[in-house]
């Protein structure tokens, strides 16, 4: 026994599958950005949606085939049939909503997304209750299979590559995908149907039960799918991406604005360096660092010399470009892992981390001292400078950080007591060890 095709119910069919494949595209997107209890309701939504309209596309492919005998379809089976799209199509947006596309995952997703639209398929034939049974081609069979697998493998990868895109461009290509997915899923129904063979004189029992499916009835409902598909499934994707994104921009400002908060808490306005509270902070991290390690850090307090002329012989505005250029200057004087923090006015700190012993204070220093030597040239006047700086070590000179920052300070004091431009460790009493001084 032969059948014939419908061509306008094939083509329609054809638009359905591609209208299925657009909802799964967008979809993939909806299940993956979702977290929480909303991720399970996109999930379980959605592949009662896909589930739909995979379903759909094969009974309009099924009405399009038309048989010389009476055709309907066993309600139960039918049920069956449809539950497994459903099944399919979690399946599928459960693997496309995971973090990464190995190759593992997306072959073994594919794999049984592939055999369930078969079971799908094949299911649904089962449902005409032919009398004898449909013999299928072995080879068209075989054929069938390995579209439905590799058309589910294209799928995936494509809803994973497109399912976090919104632009005009990301559409387009979805718009695209979804042809080309409609095309492939068409294309394993109408192989599957090639290989169906029905013996001459067959009747279809289903026909003739109560409760089957004719094809006004079944041409009702899947047009009754197909719309609620439409309307209802990307409606909501689309109002519930508008306000994803509408939360995610609220969420990133509100981020920026944390952000730009704690920067201004956390950091001198002029200079850009850290300042006391962020200090603080530091040098508790420091003290706990080497603690645990029974190492040592050196706390330096570096205060220029003679800053105030500068303020009253070009005014404030070239001070205080003078204490930004110092800040770089000082920062380019140490380690990325070091700390160099403004203390307030013209007083700086600097936190050098996992030092050997106070030789290492006095290469910094030293260093210090070069680089703050040399002249600035702010807004067209040649200003020079020096400095001070007190040295203390950890836990040599204290094992508590303000005992810490007092004694750099008193060392700092006695630099420049005896001469300034020179940097001076803590010593008890009066006694000086390392001191230096560029000439």
């Amino acid at each position: 026994m032969v059948g014939t095709y419908d061509s306008g119910l094939v083509a329609l069919s054809i638009v359905v599958a591609a209208i299925a494949s657009y909802t799964a595209l967008d979809l993939a997107g909806r299940v993956s950005i979702a977290r929480g209890k909303a991720s399970w309701f996109w999930l379980i939504g959605g592949a009662v949606s896909m589930g739909l309209g995979i379903w759909s596309m094969h009974f309009i492919a099924m009405l399009a085939f038309d048989l010389p005998i009476p055709v309907a379809y066993d309600v139960p089976i039918t049920l069956l049939s449809l539950f497994s799209a459903m099944v399919v199509s979690g399946l599928a947006l459960f693997v496309v909503r995971r973090p990464a596309m190995t190759a593992g995952n997306v072959t073994v997703g594919a794999s049984l997304m592939g055999a369930g639209i078969c079971i799908m398929h094949y299911t649904g034939m089962a449902a005409m209750q032919m009398s004898p049974p449909i013999q299928y081609d072995p080879l068209l069979f075989v054929a069938s299979v390995i579209i439905a697998i590799a058309a589910s493998l294209a799928a995936l990868w494509i809803a994973f590559q497109l399912r976090q895109k919104y632009s005009g461009t990301a559409i387009l290509a979805k718009l695209g995908s979804a042809v080309i997915m409609g095309l492939a899923i068409a294309g394993m129904h109408y192989t599957g149907m090639a290989a169906a063979q029905f013996a001459p004189n067959s009747i279809c029992l289903a026909a003739d039960a109560a409760g089957g499916f004719d094809n006004a009835r079944l041409a009702v409902a899947i047009g009754f799918v197909t719309v609620s598909i439409l309307v209802v499934t990307l409606v909501i994707s689309a109002f519930d991406a508008h306000y994803a994104v509408h939360r995610a921009k609220l969420a990133d400002a509100l981020q920026l604005a944390n952000e730009q908060l704690r920067s201004i808490a956390l950091h001198d306005k002029l200079t850009g360096l850290p300042n006391r509270f962020l200090l603080e902070d530091r040098l508790e991290q420091a003290a706990a660092h080497a603690n645990r390690g029974a190492k040592r850090f050196a706390l330096m307090f570096v205060d220029l010399d003679k800053f105030k002329p500068v303020n009253d012989t070009f005014g404030h505005g070239v001070g205080d470009e003078l204490l930004k250029a110092v800040a770089r200057r000082l920062r380019g004087s140490v380690r990325k892992e070091d700390t160099v923090a403004r203390n307030g006015g013209d007083e700086f700190v600097i936190v050098l981390n996992e030092v050997r012993d106070g030789r290492d204070g006095a290469l910094i220093g030293g260093k210090i001292l070069e680089e703050l030597s040399r002249p600035f040239r702010i807004d067209g006047h040649d200003v020079e400078i020096s400095c001070s700086i007190g040295i203390s070590v950890f836990p040599d000179d204290g094992t508590d950080v303000q005992t810490l920052m007092v004694n750099a300070d008193k060392a700092m004091y006695r630099a420049k007591q005896s001469g300034r431009n020179k940097y001076e460790f803590f010593v008890p009493g009066h006694g000086v060890a390392f001191p230096g001084a560029v000439q």
